[in-house]
């Protein structure tokens, strides 16, 4: 049942009796008043016929809502089609309101609704709003309602909007039809009738959907829930899918680990280091957090002073030059001859840090050899950085979109929670594109390695190594120790040694994290890479 109506709605019988006729009482000259004849065909039309008297000189309106609230944000709906008027006039209709303006004079309104027969319980309720929505006040409505069967109870409200007031008479009229009438209706007042009929006797009518606006529009449909089910799919498929990907990862980091065995003996009886699987400093950082950092570079730099492509010098207690020991070879990886070309370019041997601080250094090149060395050696199937931005940008679109959904579909057809899910499914795909990168199955296995290598740091001492190949032992094993976060620990271990690419330190113990420090902070103001110093493997 309908509550809350804002239109008035006057029923009376129409009486063949000329004196049942003088028992209504009589409009005052000068004023607004309606009659409302009302007849409810066979196949639940109502056909309504109004006669309006306008005083002369005078324009009233008069808007019917077409859409009233039911509670439980549902709201019912009616139809008015073939509206026309004989006097002066004029009609419109669209899918919320009704609306009629009328001049002077006695004009003569018909139409007819649909949606004005419910069913309530094991009966029918006739409703229509046949004088609500008037812009002036009205003297008089007298309405008349005529069914193919008897009515069985009538209902009458009149006054403000929501008031419960009943009207100045309603009844059934010896049980014929029935009849209303209300005097004096204030402007904007509303009348609402409600007429009970026997089941069956006309077929119900009554369209009650979901209200429009925001809430029906992100209310929970088969459509929208479809592509909940929809998404939810898709995470799971995702999830799944980086759980495969990432399973060996995850094992390897959840495997117990001792150090790897990376000091070899030749057939002479010295001891040298060897890498896991021929990994070079700059690369284990990559594989192990998947980027290309400024400890990376610095590592790099140390490992080509080992290996006499480079020399390290103090200078002037706060500064340090590297200079070009031997010339780049094809026994450099590609990455390696770029970080040469950025420190020394052609034509330069030597360079002070301090002067590094004042020159634009480009590491970009640097970056992107990196990054493809370790696709080359089968640690990535993909450059790690390619594959992050195409998930990043894929879910940023996807989410754009999303948003763009939802906002074209809860201001048109609804469903907007479809469009929701779409945006919620591209910023999760954003948000996970930073794990999308997958190491493979040798990725994995290096990645066990690494935690070996950095157990090998931990647990190596100076009584490990022969006296003669402590300095080379050491040496080979900084560049790694840097990039691993064991600088510190590593020198505390060895101690003071005299190194044969490294000059003019008194202290190398200080000297050395300091320069780390400086070549750190200058490799960082040259952007392109992250400044993070230590990957956790």
């Amino acid at each position: 049942m309908l509550k809350n109506w804002g239109a008035a709605i006057f029923v009376a019988v129409a009486l063949t009796s000329t004196t049942a006729a003088g028992a209504l009482a009589q409009p005052l000259p000068g004023t607004v008043s309606t009659e409302v004849r009302m007849k409810l065909e066979r196949d639940a039309r109502l056909s309504v016929t109004e006669t309006v008297q306008v005083p002369d000189g005078k324009t009233v309106k008069r808007t019917v809502p077409l859409r009233l609230a039911v509670g439980n944000d549902l709201e019912r709906q009616y139809q008015v089609t073939d509206a026309k008027v004989e006097g002066k006039g004029s009609t419109s209709t669209d899918d919320d309101s009704f609306s009629v303006t009328l001049e002077g004079g006695q004009s003569t309104l018909t139409y007819v609704v649909v949606g004005a027969v419910a069913p309530v319980g094991d009966a029918l309720e006739v409703r229509w709003q046949v004088a609500g929505g008037w812009d002036t006040e009205l003297d008089k409505v007298a309405v008349s309602f005529s069914a193919p069967d008897s009515p069985t109870s009538v209902n009458c409200l009149a006054g403000p909007v929501g008031s419960s007031q009943p009207c100045t008479s309603a009844d059934l009229a010896d049980g014929k039809g029935v009849r209303a009438q209300e005097i004096k209706l204030g402007a904007g007042e509303r009348v609402d009738v409600a007429i009970g009929l026997s089941a069956g006797v006309v077929p119900p009518n009554a369209v009650v959907v979901e209200q429009s606006g925001l809430a029906a529009a992100f209310a929970l449909t088969p459509a929208s829930g479809a592509a909940l089910g929809g998404l939810l799919v898709l995470l799971l498929g995702g999830v799944a899918l980086l759980w495969f990907l990432r399973g060996r990862d995850a094992a390897a980091l959840a495997s117990e680990v001792g150090a790897v065995t990376v000091l070899v003996r030749d057939q002479g009886g010295h001891v040298a280091f060897a890498s896991p699987d021929g990994v070079l400093p700059g690369q284990v950082g990559t594989v192990v957090d998947e980027h290309v950092d400024v400890v990376d570079v610095t590592a790099t730099v140390i490992d080509l002073a080992v290996r006499n492509y480079l020399w390290i010098t103090e200078v002037d207690g706060h500064d340090w030059q590297i200079v070009r020991r031997n010339p780049v070879d094809d026994s450099l990886s590609g990455y390696e001859k770029a970080v040469c070309e950025a420190l020394l370019p052609q034509g330069v041997d030597a360079v002070s840090v301090s002067e590094l601080r004042g020159r634009q250094i480009d590491l970009a090149h640097v970056r992107e050899r990196l990054y493809a060395d370790v696709v080359e050696k089968r640690w990535f199937v993909r450059r790690p950085d390619a594959e992050r931005n195409l998930f990043w940008w894929a879910g940023i679109v996807i989410a754009v979109l999303g948003v763009a959904a939802t906002v074209v579909l809860a201001l048109t057809i609804g469903n907007a929670l479809f469009g929701l899910v779409v945006a919620v499914g591209g910023v999760a795909l954003a948000f996970g594109a930073r794990s999308m990168p997958a190491r493979t199955k040798r990725g994995s296995e290096l990645l066990e390695h690494v935690r070996g290598l950095r157990g090998y740091l931990h647990g190596v001492t100076p009584e490990d190594v022969p006296e003669a190949d402590r300095e080379l032992v050491f040496s080979r094993s900084l560049p790694y120790a840097v990039v691993l976060g064991e600088t510190e620990r590593w020198l505390a271990t060895f101690g003071q040694q005299d190194l044969y690419w490294y000059g003019n330190a008194s202290d190398f113990r200080r000297s050395f994290p300091a320069f780390l420090g400086a070549l750190d902070g200058v490799l960082a103001q040259a952007g392109h890479l992250r400044s993070l110093r230590t990957p956790n493997p």
